[in-house]
């Protein structure tokens, strides 16, 4: 599964080791089956579009989601993104808002993030699978490991770069982050239900923009 789907030859290199392990496997047997019998997102060929957009060596910015979308039409392998033409997520209207507010950007039409990707934003969920109006349906099946390693191996093998958790899930997944080699922003989930204790007001976008200026790195189109 994991050689014919679209993934930059930089991770795939890095990411060997994972995909050889024990677990990798039973999770690519789940994953498979659970395509083969149920309705999945995002489609197959999507799984490690995040890893095929942002190259390894121009990832600049990680942002951690949880699961992808699980209703139709709206994953498409980027934590928080959704296809051209659908309607925004909750939370995504939050991240525009708070760009808006940040930024004075204007209120952009589509919610698909492959512009930020292409600049070195990696949009990784935490579980890259779900089945269709079953969120956390394939949590704990082996995707956590795997996007640990992933995180890991940013942390460990690269400088400077921008980690962007927003709420108790990721900031979890993110204590294995090296603070002394990056940098790590944390806040409130931007989902409606937390937004306004500390997502709205937390200047990410140019808190980032800033920390990469200083570090000689090209600031992120937003």
């Amino acid at each position: 599964m994991v050689s014919d789907v679209k993934i930059a030859p930089s991770w795939k290199e890095r990411l060997k080791s994972e995909f050889d392990k024990p677990y990798f496997n039973q999770l690519i047997d789940f994953v498979k089956q659970e395509y083969q019998s149920q309705t999945v997102f995002p489609p197959g060929k999507e799984i490690f579009h995040a890893f095929d957009c942002a190259d390894f060596d121009t990832v600049k910015v990680v942002i951690l989601g949880q699961d992808p979308y699980h209703g139709p039409g709206q994953a498409n392998g980027l934590c928080f993104s959704v296809r051209e033409g659908v309607v925004l997520p909750p939370s995504l209207k939050n991240i525009f808002k708070e760009i808006q507010s940040d930024l004075g950007k204007p209120f952009p039409k589509s919610g698909d993030l492959q512009r930020w990707a292409d600049q070195g934003v990696l949009l990784l969920n935490a579980t890259l699978t779900v089945r269709a109006s079953s969120p956390g349906s394939h949590q704990n099946k082996g995707w956590e490991q795997f996007t640990d390693a992933v995180i890991k191996e940013i942390s460990d093998k690269k400088n400077n770069v921008v980690f962007l958790l927003w709420g108790a899930y990721a900031q979890k997944k993110g204590e294995i982050i090296d603070r002394s080699r990056h940098l790590v922003l944390m806040s409130a989930h931007p989902s409606p239900f937390s937004a306004d204790r500390g997502f709205f007001g937390n200047k990410h976008f140019s808190k980032t923009n800033d920390y990469l200026k200083s570090k000689g790195l090209k600031e992120i189109e937003w």
